[in-house]
């Protein structure tokens, strides 16, 4: 009796634990999949349009070709790390109607469980939602589903925006220490005496 009991507890706490970790960690969409690198999907986004993100360097944003049911695409591949692996993925549906944000958050809903996290304003000029996922390997997925009417400083419309928070650090973190072995060599090659400019005192800090 008590072996049984054991056992029926032990089958209560696997499926209890399975709950909490919700639903499997969202990796793919429109034929893009987070963490592989960006050649793959060499036939879905047009890397002539690849450009900088803004402050943050070691990242690089290229747009989609035209997707069924999507009106524009950006991709984000890391530069630093040997595969320059996909990111983050950011999408705006075609149809921007409230109504299919509606039908489009109760399908995310089923598939994946309540959001972590409300993301829009009070007055639900935007509404955002975020789910945030760990997978067994401990890498950590970001997905925000987003529908905007009135805020033009956000995207307007339905969108959403599927990132791979640990890939986009791992591959800061080696930007970082690239950039600051960079910066020890420079220093290193500038060193030695400092030069005189010809002139002394508060002259030597005046143009002329």
């Amino acid at each position: 009796m008590r072996t049984t009991l054991v056992a029926v507890g032990c089958v209560v706490i696997f499926m209890s634990a399975a709950v909490a970790g919700g639903a499997e960690a969202p990796r793919t969409v429109a034929g893009v999949t987070l963490g592989q690198p960006i050649r793959n999907f060499a036939g879905i986004v047009v890397m002539e349009t690849a450009l900088p993100v803004r402050y943050a360097e070691n990242l690089y944003e290229v747009e989609t070709r035209p997707i069924e049911g999507f009106k524009t695409g950006l991709v984000s591949y890391g530069t630093c790390q040997k595969d320059h692996p996909v990111v983050r993925i950011k999408l705006k549906y075609a149809d921007s109607s409230r109504a299919f944000f509606d039908e489009l958050i109760g399908r995310f809903k089923k598939a994946f469980g309540e959001p972590d996290e409300y993301r829009g304003d009070p007055f639900q000029n935007v509404i955002g939602w975020k789910w945030a996922f760990t997978d067994p390997s401990s890498n950590r997925v970001s997905m925000i589903l987003q529908h905007n009417a009135m805020d033009e400083d956000e995207k307007m419309g339905n969108a959403l925006k599927l990132t791979l928070l640990s890939a986009l650090e791992e591959d800061a973190r080696c930007y970082q220490k690239k950039a600051t072995e960079q910066g020890e060599k420079f220093k290193h090659r500038r060193g030695g005496l400092a030069l005189k400019p010809g002139v002394s005192g508060w002259d030597r800090y005046l143009p002329k």
